[in-house]
């Protein structure tokens, strides 16, 4: 498509990246039924890896068209902030039904748990070990994330590389406590509604951890090759709004699940 439009809007080009990651997403669903039934792996690692790949080309070419093209003018940029927010308001329904899960569970445990909460024989996390542990990483992390936003705007270029990378390390750092926090855990999934309710929320919040670090870490490789400007950021911006939702999220998550539901 030719730079010189009469129109302040980005029509994008034709691209095979949508239909490609349309069915590696169907191989990765079938692949994971498939694992779970039959214990075979093959399906499953061949869709995630050409998944990943399929991301990286896709993310790689909305970069060229942003820094090299020049085809993301305020307009577009307003309607991209307007796509990440009703993405992140998807997310937050999405967590909503987990929290009313729990809350249903937690006010009226049925005669099967024997009416009361956490059941019977389940031995709950203490919310002041590992959980606050987690909490403030987390919250230390996003911490980092408005204080860089702040200096990518002043043009403090050192310091918003290294904050950046230490913010990318608190999130390793989370997501490996919390896979230690599983391994140690006296309870499973299968134990009641107890344990299916909280290892599907704290399990989907620590999947989207891992995708808003890979967020941050791709906002890293660009702020290296400067990419990011003063008043053209749009990316890091995303990546930090998402960042926070991860913090919102997982507050609510120690607060309802981890104190007042471990009660």
């Amino acid at each position: 498509m030719s730079n010189y439009v009469n129109h302040p809007y980005h029509l994008v080009d034709e691209s095979p990246w949508p239909i490609i990651a349309a069915f590696a997403g169907l191989g990765l669903t079938s692949g994971l039924l498939i694992w779970f039934h039959d214990r075979r792996v093959r399906l499953f690692l061949l869709s995630l890896f050409l998944l990943l790949r399929i991301t990286a080309q896709w993310w790689r070419d909305v970069s060229r068209e942003a820094s090299l093209q020049g085809l993301h003018t305020l307009i577009v940029e307003k309607g991209l902030r307007w796509g990440i927010a009703l993405f992140i308001i998807s997310e937050v329904i999405f967590f909503l039904s987990f929290f009313w899960a729990f809350f249903h569970r937690r006010l009226a445990p049925n005669v099967e748990i024997g009416r009361s909460w956490p059941p019977k024989g389940i031995e709950v996390f203490n919310p002041f070990s590992v959980p606050l542990l987690n909490t403030i990483i987390l919250l230390s992390s996003g911490v980092r994330v408005t204080w860089r936003h702040h200096r990518l705007i002043e043009g403090a270029h050192r310091q918003i590389n290294l904050s950046l990378l230490l913010t990318i390390v608190l999130g390793l750092y989370f997501t490996a406590v919390q896979a230690i926090e599983y391994v140690e855990a006296r309870f499973s999934i299968a134990d009641s509604s107890y344990g299916r309710t909280f290892f599907i929320a704290t399990g989907f919040h620590g999947l989207h951890v891992i995708v808003g670090t890979g967020f941050l870490l791709v906002s890293f490789c660009r702020r290296i090759a400067g990419l990011f400007r003063k008043r053209h950021h749009f990316g890091f911006e995303a990546a930090a709004w998402y960042w926070h939702f991860v913090d919102v999220v997982w507050l609510f998550l120690f607060v309802v699940i981890y104190w007042w539901g471990g009660a």
